[in-house]
């Protein structure tokens, strides 16, 4: 058995060695290393891919979800709603504009955030809402749209871990993440589905004005050089990164496929130890679902229940398994994100998740012996703790 890695890039990598050293020796020969013909070859064909209008690359996922809430003309003191059990990118650009970060408990299952917490938390102040896509599923939509709707609130999805996933709506109609909301970031940091050789990121609209003024915050706020119509950053997806990205992105749904096939046989074995909680999907398919795409598997993120989880982390070191907690410590209790408007009996979801859940090992090139290694390891642990 080989060396089990988190991500193995390195494995993917010698896959595509062809295609992605072709593509880069491209640009390297052509010169075009900033907003070259690769960048823009790049953002058609995952324009193409998502089904969506209009797809503005830029520098990392932070970046894009500022500018996607620049892009909105929000002002400083708008309240902006969003998960507690995230990643800080979230909220920090948030508070990074002046704006007013509200954050609120998630489902117990799926690690999205809670939609009737979402209506509790609505005041006058709000403008925004920014679901997290967390660990590769969408959250709940359908639902933050009608809310959305109902009060005149913009909603920002934050897609940077559910690349190619499809949400179904009721009436059965389907869209990628990233396609519904008024506006979406993505990251192509190298560890994501589709991850880039560096850093990389994306805002995805269907909105045109939207994406006009997006396509001039990006580059200084210039549509015409020298002349600076908006107040803009300096976010530019390189033209290296986008070859990568571009040589990558046929094979996404490969990718996705077989993180999923890898995420069937976990459950499948951890499936008669009642300590351990597998993930579901918010379409509630009977365990992992062969014939859609609603879970893509980011990180494979399991619930632990009845036994020391920092324990059972120490151990699956011990036996050289690589493991992580996302995330120790929920925003409302990170020291440049407390506020005392926050109530801990709000959060009682999020508060046990990050005494719970533990990730494993994801990614393309994963093994069906390392699964089992991995698997037993940590069943045997759990049976006699």
């Amino acid at each position: 058995m080989k060396k089990i890695q988190m991500v193995d890039l390195k494995g993917q990598y010698n896959e595509i060695k062809e295609v992605v050293n072709s593509s880069i020796n491209e640009v390297i020969e052509t010169t075009t290393f900033i907003n070259g013909p690769k960048v823009h070859q790049f953002q058609k064909n995952l324009e193409d891919y998502l089904g969506v209008k209009h797809v503005i690359p830029c520098a990392n996922g932070t970046d894009a979800l500022q500018i996607a809430m620049m892009g909105l003309g929000l002002k400083p003191g708008d309240e902006v709603i969003t998960a507690d059990f995230t990643f800080a990118a979230t909220v920090e650009v948030i508070a990074l504009l002046n704006l007013t970060p509200v954050l609120v408990d998630v489902d117990p299952e799926t690690f999205n955030i809670d939609i009737e917490a979402v209506k509790k938390a609505i005041t006058p102040n709000t403008k925004a809402i920014v679901p997290v896509h967390l660990f590769g599923q969408c959250a709940n939509m359908e639902a933050l749209m009608e809310i959305a709707k109902a009060h005149n609130l913009y909603v920002i999805e934050d897609n940077a871990q559910a690349i190619g996933a499809t949400y179904t709506f009721k009436d059965g109609t389907k869209a990628k993440a990233g396609t519904i909301g008024h506006v979406a970031s993505t990251s192509f940091f190298p560890s994501k589905n589709l991850g880039a050789y560096g850093d990389g990121g994306a805002i995805f609209t269907n909105d045109d004005n939207l994406a006009h003024t997006i396509r001039g915050i990006v580059n200084h706020g210039m549509y015409e050089r020298y002349h600076h119509d908006v107040v803009g950053v300096n976010s530019r997806l390189d033209s290296i990164q986008a070859a990568v990205l571009d040589a990558k992105l046929p094979y996404l749904d490969r990718y996705n496929k077989s993180r999923q096939q890898s995420a069937r046989r976990y459950s499948q074995a951890f499936e008669p130890i009642d300590n351990i909680i597998t993930p579901v999907t918010i379409n509630n398919c009977e365990g992992i679902c062969e014939t859609c795409d609603c879970h893509v598997f980011h990180q494979y993120t399991l619930k632990i229940k009845g036994v020391d989880r920092d324990a059972l982390v120490a151990h699956l070191q011990a036996n050289n398994i690589p493991c992580g907690v996302y995330y120790p410590i929920p925003l409302h209790r990170q020291k440049a994100y407390a506020d005392t408007r926050y109530n801990e009996a709000d959060f009682t979801v999020t508060n046990q998740l990050i005494k719970e859940v533990i990730s494993l090992p994801m990614h393309t090139e994963l093994e069906p012996d390392q699964i089992d290694f991995i698997t037993k390891t940590l069943i045997d642990f759990v049976k006699i703790n």
